[in-house]
């Protein structure tokens, strides 16, 4: 399944880069792809094994807002 997300509270590479490694060690998250311009997040992960609710939770764990 492949979901984007956009995430309020980026301002810099380092969040984009923050937000794209957290989401890379979740288990059942195949592949990530964070904007900064864009402001979102391209998210492809297995549904058996993660819920996209799991993926919004890791997002606001990492102080950042995310939205469908």
């Amino acid at each position: 399944m492949k979901q984007k997300i956009a995430i309020e509270g980026m301002n810099c590479g380092h969040c984009s880069a923050r937000i794209e490694k957290g989401l890379s060690e979740l288990d059942g998250v195949n592949d990530v792809d964070v904007s900064l311009e864009n402001k979102e997040a391209d998210v492809v992960y297995d549904e058996s094994k993660i819920a996209i609710k799991d993926i919004a939770d890791k997002i606001e764990d990492l102080g950042y807002i995310p939205n469908f």
